[in-house]
């Protein structure tokens, strides 16, 4: 299966993880090559209108970039950085860490395992507890 709609898939259990009120965190890791990125951190941003989008933290060799993106660009965003440089992508939930991979071949695929994250990032415990998601 093209990795593209694994990614789809991937990125559907993030919406559900946030629609559940279990989100964690997300991360794209494990980069081909030597790149001058090495990680993208991403994770929920509660705002004043008591909406949501997502705050990015670039990880460069010599500095930290944060952006903010909502939800929708999120999907484009990452999406732009698979195989580009990024091999993999991980959802940290409290009910499982989702792991999506390509391989050399442009395979997609995802596997679960148990979770690493007890509890539900503090924006998102605070969105659950306001009713927002």
């Amino acid at each position: 299966m093209s990795y593209q709609a694994v990614f789809e898939e991937f990125y559907e259990q993030v919406k559900l993880s946030i629609q559940q009120g279990t989100f964690a965190k997300l991360t794209m890791a494990k980069t081909i090559g030597d790149t001058d990125l090495k990680n993208i951190f991403v994770r929920l941003r509660l705002l004043e209108d008591q909406t949501y989008d997502f705050a990015f933290t670039f990880r460069y060799k010599t500095e930290e970039v944060e952006r903010f993106h909502s939800i929708e660009q999120t999907y484009l965003i990452l999406s732009s950085y698979i195989r580009n440089p990024f091999q993999s992508a991980l959802l940290f939930t409290t009910e499982k860490d989702l792991i999506f991979k390509v391989n050399k071949k442009g395979t997609g695929s995802l596997a679960e395992q148990l979770p690493t994250f007890k509890h539900a990032s503090d924006v998102m415990l605070e969105m659950v507890e306001k009713k927002i998601v």
